[in-house]
């Protein structure tokens, strides 16, 4: 026997290994011309564990006050053994993080693939990019640099717009009235421990939703299928789809090399809570379109302060994205080329003003 059949014929005895994986043996992935847009949510994942693995190395040097936070991100590095490219890794793997995040939703907005009976598994997803953002803009204010605390503090003061509930939001946020040690402490605990915690869940109901339900085929390739039955065409997702999916894996991490090896990570200047913003200060790109778009605003529109304005405008949308299986209008011949208006007019809107949002003073 070989040593490989060993440690199955030990794992099937202690854990039942063949029951196990027995699903995946089963289960198949369907095969058209669009089947490498199914790559995305794989990558995505992908780079999620490179955060946790990343982020974990990072927690060995890290300390969480306003007083150490920026000289340990800069013992990390500077003193630290290739320190430098593990905290580079853990920011571009953050970045490629959100951009596949976002490509994957909207790949499967145009797909259709939210359609009965996967609308939790689009809700559950939905939800996970909403918590990257979360990391992203927790995991910006770690390093305790003047960029960082600014658009931090311009960050919070948004979220303080929120009507009724806004000033407490902030207040929660920051943990006092301004942008402090405190607010630092309070992120960290947000980055390392509320949110991956969440996610991890939310992931796992994600994952086995998609386990069930199995993957969406695009109506288009769905009519001709049911058409011409023969043209039909599958593969078993294990060995076949998976080791596509490792191939897509290595293209990412080779990306993610290239960013890290030849772009590092910048570290900045210490945070001073009592100096000036510096001018033209701007947050990540995952975040430019909707700050562009509140400094486009009036200062009032009607009787309605415009930041405020502009706050609910992105709340209305973000709740429109969530329910947007339910809210599909499945009656109406044609219904659903309004979603994929929809999905056009947001991936032109948030790319040009993200791009105007670079490009403006």
């Amino acid at each position: 026997m070989s040593p490989f059949a060993r440690v199955q014929s030990w794992l099937d005895e202690r854990f039942g290994w063949a029951e196990l994986i027995a699903p995946l043996k089963h289960k198949t992935v369907p095969h058209h011309k669009l089947s490498y847009w199914y790559f995305l949510g794989g990558i995505t994942l992908f780079l999620f564990v490179i955060q946790i693995t990343t982020g974990i190395l990072l927690l060995l040097y890290y300390r969480p006050s306003a007083n150490e936070a920026f000289e340990s991100v800069q013992y990390i590095s500077t003193q630290v053994r290739f320190g430098w490219l593990v905290r580079s890794i853990h920011s571009w793997s953050a970045n490629l993080m959100i951009f596949t995040a976002f490509a994957h939703m909207f790949s499967v907005l145009f797909l259709r693939a939210y359609r009965n009976p996967r609308e939790l598994t689009w809700l559950s997803g939905a939800l996970l990019l909403f918590l990257a953002l979360g990391f992203g803009f927790s995991g910006y204010l770690l390093p305790w640099n003047t960029l960082a605390f600014f658009a931090t503090k311009v960050g919070t003061e948004v979220a303080g717009q929120v009507p009724v509930i806004g000033p407490w939001i902030m207040m929660f946020l920051r943990g006092g009235p301004d942008v402090t040690g405190a607010t630092l402490t309070r992120f960290f605990g947000f980055h390392v421990a509320v949110l991956p915690g969440i996610t991890t869940v939310l992931l796992g109901l994600h994952l086995a939703l998609v386990q069930r339900f199995g993957i969406s085929v695009p109506p288009r390739v769905e009519k001709q299928w049911e058409c011409s039955p023969h043209e039909r065409q599958e593969m078993k997702f294990f060995p076949n789809f998976l080791l596509r999916e490792v191939m897509a894996w290595y293209t990412a991490l080779a990306a993610l090399a290239v960013l890290a090896a030849l772009f590092p990570w910048g570290l900045g200047t210490k945070a001073d809570p009592f100096a000036p913003a510096p001018a033209g200060i701007k947050p990540e790109w995952y975040f430019l379109f909707a700050f562009q778009t509140l400094k486009l605003i009036p200062a009032k529109v009607l009787f309605m302060d415009g930041e405020v304005l502009g706050v609910l405008a992105f709340g209305a949308a973000g709740a429109l994205w969530l329910i947007l299986p339910f809210a599909e209008p499945k009656r109406r011949a044609g219904g659903y080329r309004a979603v994929i208006a929809f999905g056009i007019v947001a991936v032109t809107y948030i790319a040009s003003m993200t791009v105007y949002g670079y490009l403006a003073k």
